[in-house]
């Protein structure tokens, strides 16, 4: 089989798998389209799952753009727990009652988080500091205190509560750390909160582009080959994204 990498223009929006970083969904991808250059535009976290645009060829001009658009996300929060990282990797840290939680007062903590906030970024982040990733320092039980961070939540729409999980959608500005909006809301509630479930939708301008699963690339790459993954490229338009 021809190895040789391959020059190729367009946009893949991949639907990010769970238990994989950023950075090792997009080597694969890079593998499995030949491709001499790509790059993502926006990392997720390892317990995240969906939308991560890879940018190949001369798209990559487009990365910043990306990097700076609005994000949907639907989320599932576990609470009466606080937990190191914010999320079901990091140890639980705090165990609160959720007995007295009602769907009203889910709803006005919510409302309150639309607008403008301020984030405390978490220490488990790839922010750097004097050129070490503060996640580096996290595992090594280090705190360096971290300056709020101004974002905007667009729009934040309660799914559902049952049995201690949160389900709410939330549109947010770039620079939002979902792990934080869900610590805050649960330290408003009074009961603590960590991330159990995260999923990406989209990124604007894609809410109504289909993604595709790294199974079912790799499917039509033995079926069809690197003309059938050509296929699922959106194709290099700058003019589109303005």
């Amino acid at each position: 089989m021809n190895r040789e990498l391959k020059k190729i223009d367009g946009i893949l929006l991949l639907n990010k798998p769970l238990h994989i970083t950023s950075n090792g969904a997009l080597q694969r991808i890079k593998r499995l389209f030949r491709a001499k250059k790509a790059g993502h535009t926006g990392s997720l976290d390892p317990l995240a799952t969906g939308m991560l645009p890879i940018c190949f060829g001369s798209a990559t001009k487009l990365s910043q753009f990306l990097l700076n658009s609005d994000k949907y996300y639907q989320v599932e929060a576990k609470l009466g727990f606080k937990t190191t990282t914010g999320d079901a990797e990091g140890d639980v840290i705090a165990t609160l009652p959720i007995t007295q939680i009602t769907l009203p007062q889910i709803t006005e903590v919510l409302g309150q988080f639309i607008g403008e906030i301020e984030q405390i970024p978490p220490m488990f982040s790839a922010i750097k500091y004097q050129g070490r990733p503060l996640y580096e320092l996290a595992r090594k039980g280090i705190e360096i205190e971290r300056k709020p961070r101004t974002v905007r939540i667009h729009t934040l729409e309660l799914d559902s509560y049952q049995d201690g999980i949160l389900r709410f959608g939330v549109c947010c500005s770039k620079g939002t750390y979902v792990r934080t909006l869900v610590t805050d809301i649960g330290d408003r509630l009074g009961t603590g909160a960590y991330v159990f479930a995260l999923h990406r939708l989209w990124v604007l301008p894609y809410q109504k582009r289909p993604m595709y699963t790294m199974d079912q690339l790799e499917n039509l790459e033995h079926r069809e080959g690197l003309n059938g993954l050509m296929a699922c490229l959106l194709p290099f338009d700058a003019s589109a994204l303005l």
